[in-house]
């Protein structure tokens, strides 16, 4: 069997370095480790629209900064199928079929569900698309018989009903489905960056987002302003590095030979986070240092950014040509979808 990767992101803004730690960079590892056979990478706007279905436009602007993300980290057109969602018809039809597999209690229970409903204050009033939307996701891995979707750990009860989806179709009618495995960051402090604010989860929304165009003063100017421990008010005082914003996105980013080069009166993190819990080290000095990580990392994202954009007519073949060859893949694991369901009525004389 075939090794074959499916992910991908809601163009609903710039990709931020939440996104960036949590599954950009592993993607181009996947890529260029040679262990897969495809990759597929989705701009999945057909998704945005379920809670962005009256702005359009917002989905429509992002779609091209979505993919100068995706470029600029590194993801390689000649390695990875960057496509977009709603170009490939085949994604509907399959998610229509599926329904037929699932009850509205089983969505309403799933955990992610739940909790993008609360987030967005849908409560009573539900769009159908969005309930749905688990289903789509499914439709999504199992068009492209996806071995594996690397994700965070908020996105396993998807992966779970995308399972119970397969298993329920193979079941019923034949042996046709994929059933994927979840690749969970390696880094724990990868799982979900906090927001600058120290809030839970970085979010557009929220206002809280270091974005990977954002120019090097933006950046500095975001790190220097981050959430600390604010009990740690004097620099003799005693610091806590759980919770803290600062420390969690060090974890994150910070490698030994940052300290060799920005930092050597420590030989690791170790070491500054013991200081810290002390007391005696104040928090201006780790922002400044978190600085210069963060910008040693980001500046090759922003210098590659900056060509792509000297030719936009290439990043949009990139995508039309990636588009083709994802539809190509859907429209093969739908007609064997069709054949198993015995509705590919005209395929031959069959039928009589």
């Amino acid at each position: 069997m075939e090794k074959i990767i499916l992910t991908g992101d809601r163009p609903t803004g710039q990709l931020h370095v939440g996104h960036y730690v949590g599954s950009l960079r592993r993607r181009v590892e996947l890529q260029n480790s040679g262990e897969y056979d495809k990759i597929f990478i989705m701009t999945a706007d057909a998704q945005a629209l379920t809670d962005n279905f009256d702005n359009p436009d917002k989905i429509r602007k992002n779609i091209m900064e979505v993919a100068l993300d995706y470029l600029s980290v590194g993801l390689d057109p000649a390695k990875s199928t960057l496509f977009i969602q709603s170009q490939i018809p085949e994604l509907t039809e399959l998610t229509f079929y599926y329904m037929n597999l699932v009850t509205v209690s089983r969505l309403q229970r799933n955990p992610t569900v739940k909790s993008e409903i609360q987030m967005r204050n849908f409560e009573a009033s539900i769009p159908v698309g969005f309930l749905c939307y688990p289903i789509s996701q499914a439709a999504d891995i199992t068009a492209f018989k996806a071995t594996t979707v690397p994700v965070g750990d908020d996105q396993l009860p998807m992966i779970e009903q995308t399972r119970e989806i397969v298993r329920k179709f193979n079941s019923v009618y034949d042996e046709v489905l994929v059933e994927p495995d979840a690749l969970l960051p390696e880094n724990a402090a990868c799982m979900r960056l906090p927001g600058i604010d120290g809030k839970a989860k970085m979010s557009k929304s929220l206002g809280n987002c270091i974005y990977l165009a954002d120019d090097p003063k933006e950046v500095e100017k975001k790190i220097m302003s981050m959430y600390t421990d604010p009990l740690h008010i004097q620099v003799s005082d005693p610091g806590h590095v759980e919770g803290n914003a600062v420390f969690t996105y060090l974890d994150a980013f910070c490698k030994p030979e940052h300290f060799e080069r920005y930092l050597p009166d420590y030989a690791n993190l170790d070491e500054l986070k013991a200081h810290y819990t002390r007391g005696g080290l104040g928090d201006v000095k780790i922002k400044r240092f978190l600085n210069k990580v963060m910008q040693e990392e980001l500046e090759p994202i922003r210098a590659r950014r900056k060509e792509y954009e000297k030719d936009m007519a290439a990043v949009y073949e990139i995508l039309k040509a990636g588009s083709e060859t994802a539809r190509a893949a859907a429209a093969q694991t739908l007609d064997e979808v069709k054949k198993a369901m015995k509705i590919d009525y005209f395929n031959g004389q069959s039928l009589i």
